[in-house]
C-alpha cells in the first residue's frame, strides 16, 4: 500500500492507527466530516499497478463513483501529477463541475506556480505538501526547499487571487504551528505523510487532540489523515473541529479488491 515502511521502525504508522482509540472526544458537536481521497502517487512501487496512468484513472473513477471528494498528488517524474490532472479531466466529461484539491511538493515558488498552472481547469484548492521536505530521498532528488511563512504567504495571495483556497499539508511539528499562525491558510491539513516523515515520533490523532483549538483559530477548515479506518473515528475527529478526513490506503485497498472481483468497504462502522 502507499507509504510502506517509515522511520522509527514504522512506529508512526502504527501510532496513527492505534491512537484514535486512546484520544478523548472533543467538545464540538458536529456532523461527520467530509470524506476526501488523500493525494497518492507511486502506483508501480507502492501498489503493484502496471503503470501510473491506469492507476490514477481507476482511482479517480472509483472515488467519483462513491461520492468521495478528490485530491491529487505531486511526484517525480512529472507525469505523476500530470496523470492525476488527466484523470480528473476524464471524469469531468460526465461530471462537468468536478474539481479536486491539488497538492504540490515544496519546490521553489516559481516552479510551484508553473505546476499549478497545469491544473488550473480542475483545481478548487491548491496545497503545499510541506512535510515532503522531510523525506530525504525526495528532497535530494528534486531539490525541495523548507518553506518559510513569507514563501507560503506569497503563494496564498496568488492562489486566493485566482479564486482558489490555499492549504498547508503536513502540519505535525511545533514549528508548523508557528508557521500557520503567521500564514493563516484557508485549510490546515494535519499529516505525517502516512507515518513516513522523520521529524518526531507520534500520531496525527494525538497532534489533533493537543492542538485543535490553536489550529482551528488560524484557518477556515481543518483536515486530517492518518490511521482512520472506522466511521466512529471520523466522529471523534469531528468533535475536535475536523471538517474533512482524507483516506489513502483504505481507498486503494478497496480499489484493488474491486479489481480482484471482491467487495471491500472503504470504512467500517
Amino acid at each position: 500500500m502507499p507509504g510502506m515502511g517509515g522511520p522509527f521502525d514504522s512506529r508512526n504508522f502504527i501510532h496513527n492507527c492505534d491512537d484514535w482509540s486512546s484520544i478523548s472526544f472533543g467538545s464540538k458537536i458536529a456532523a461527520l466530516p467530509q470524506l476526501r481521497l488523500a493525494p497518492i502517487t507511486g502506483a508501480i512501487e507502492n501498489v503493484g499497478y502496471p503503470d501510473e496512468k491506469s492507476f490514477y484513472m481507476d482511482l479517480i473513477r472509483f472515488a467519483c463513483e462513491r461520492g468521495i471528494k478528490l485530491s491529487i498528488g505531486d511526484g517525480t517524474p512529472d507525469f505523476k501529477l500530470q496523470y492525476g490532472i488527466e484523470a480528473v479531466r476524464e471524469q469531468q466529461k460526465t461530471l462537468p463541475n468536478l474539481k479536486a484539491a491539488v497538492f504540490i511538493k515544496p519546490y521553489p515558488n516559481e516552479k510551484i506556480l508553473e505546476r499549478s498552472a497545469w491544473a488550473s481547469d480542475i483545481a478548487e484548492i491548491y496545497g503545499i505538501d510541506i512535510d515532503a521536505y522531510n523525506i530525504i530521498t525526495m528532497r535530494n532528488l528534486v531539490h525541495l526547499e523548507q518553506k518559510s511563512p513569507a514563501m507560503l504567504l506569497e503563494l496564498k495571495k496568488k492562489f486566493n487571487a485566482k479564486g482558489a483556497m490555499f492549504a498547508i499539508k503536513g502540519v505535525f511539528k511545533d514549528e508548523d504551528i508557528e508557521t500557520v499562525k503567521e500564514v493563516k491558510p484557508d485549510i490546515i491539513y494535519i499529516s505525517n505523510h502516512g507515518g513516513r516523515v522523520e521529524t518526531r515520533e507520534g500520531s496525527t490523532a494525538n497532534f489533533l487532540e493537543a492542538h485543535a483549538a490553536t489550529l482551528s483559530a488560524n484557518c477556515h477548515k481543518l483536515w486530517i489523515d492518518g490511521g482512520i479506518r472506522l466511521s466512529a473515528q471520523m466522529k471523534k475527529a469531528a468533535s475536535h473541529g475536523v471538517d474533512t478526513v482524507l483516506l489513502g490506503r483504505p481507498i486503494v485497498s478497496a480499489l484493488c479488491s474491486e479489481k480482484a472481483g471482491e467487495e471491500r468497504p472503504v470504512l467500517q462502522a
